[in-house]
């Protein structure tokens, strides 16, 4: 499968990194939801997620999105393996998104937690830091 510049997936690891730049709007989310469905649908083994959105300059998403998308991969993830999806956060719009995004996937087989630290991270995913680095 060919991922987009801003999407690595780590096979070793079973980890998707999504390192989004610029504004994070509809379009890019919608993107990474995509490429989340098809890895999904091709992979046998689950995966963790990790969002790194330190690069991200601008979000313009609302709460109607948000809770939108979050319902939608509360359903299309029912009856599946735990994961965990961790978010990289320090705007506090984003925040305050993941938070949302985390509140209403509880209670799923979708673990989201938001970190401020890359060395949490790690530790939460249980994965070596320098796999989290921030190249581009």
């Amino acid at each position: 499968m060919n991922l987009p510049p801003d999407v690595r997936f780590l096979e070793d690891a079973n980890l998707l990194i999504y390192r989004p730049h610029g504004c994070l709007d509809e379009a890019t989310v919608n993107k990474i939801l995509n490429v989340i469905g098809q890895l999904e649908a091709s992979r046998k083994e689950p995966f963790n997620r990790f969002w790194d959105t330190l690069g991200a300059d601008e979000v313009e998403l609302n709460f109607r999105y948000v809770i939108h998308v979050s319902l939608y991969r509360r359903l299309t993830y029912t009856d599946r393996p735990p994961i965990k999806s961790a978010i990289l956060a320090t705007d506090s719009a984003m925040v305050h998104y993941a938070r949302l995004h985390a509140v209403l996937t509880q209670g799923s087989p979708i673990n989201v937690r938001i970190f401020q630290d890359r060395a949490e991270v790690s530790k939460w995913l249980a994965v070596p830091e320098e796999l989290l680095g921030a190249e581009a």
